[in-house]
């Protein structure tokens, strides 16, 4: 498992090198958080990047990696731009968030709804997946709002449609982000969640913005 630091290196290197640029400075632009050669250096020992000189590349292995984390990050700002109409400069962050949570499952249910798209918001390519091979057209209905969870089912959080991006801000920062496994304690007379370690009390109205992977009872 790559840590959220990790993947986001992976991106830069494929980004940096969809323009023919290799350089570690070239890949540091792309790159939203800060990295050093000891970052680089554990990559390297995954055999995921090679670094020569002042190049770094991507190996065979870690190539289709980068490929995927990039392909999520993209179908994310499809998503946050054509269903939850976020504003531009709010979608690069809100995608960044999403894209480290998504299942695979849920990965092609999304790009399914969205209809295979080949491009995202900024006109970069977005690379296929299975799905887009085999051209599905029917979205699983596994993929609903954790109002509709009863108690003791569980649901993975795939994304949230908040009423305002401030709302958005407020459940990630109580540790409701997307990947993060939630179950229903009871719907009556509060709806309450619990999630890693946390008992948590939510509006009903709130509850509906929040659409999880259903992945059955415990």
């Amino acid at each position: 498992m790559l840590t959220e630091k990790q993947e986001e290196i992976l991106e830069a290197v494929w980004s940096a090198g969809e323009n023919e640029r290799h350089s570690v400075g070239a890949v540091k632009k792309r790159c939203v958080i800060e990295f050093d050669a000891a970052d680089l250096r554990e990559l390297e020992s995954k055999g995921l990047i090679v670094c020569n000189d002042d190049k770094i590349l991507l190996t065979s292995d870690g190539n289709p990696q980068a490929e995927g984390i990039i392909r999520r990050h993209r179908l994310a700002e499809v998503m946050v731009s054509s269903i939850l109409r976020l504003k531009a400069e709010d979608m690069k962050e809100v995608a960044c968030k999403i894209e480290h949570g998504l299942l695979p499952e849920v990965e092609e249910s999304i790009c399914t709804l969205l209809g295979h798209p080949e491009i995202c918001p900024d006109g970069k390519p977005i690379p296929k997946g299975k799905c887009c091979n085999k051209e599905l057209r029917v979205v699983n209905n596994v993929v609903v709002s954790l109002s509709e969870l009863k108690p003791s089912e569980s649901g993975r959080i795939t994304y949230i449609k908040p009423g305002s991006h401030s709302g958005l801000h407020q459940l990630i920062a109580l540790g409701l982000n997307p990947g993060v496994q939630v179950t229903v304690h009871r719907d009556s007379p509060a709806f309450i969640i619990k999630f890693e370690n946390t008992e948590l009390a939510l509006d009903k109205e709130i509850a509906k913005d929040i659409y999880v992977w259903k992945i059955g009872e415990n």
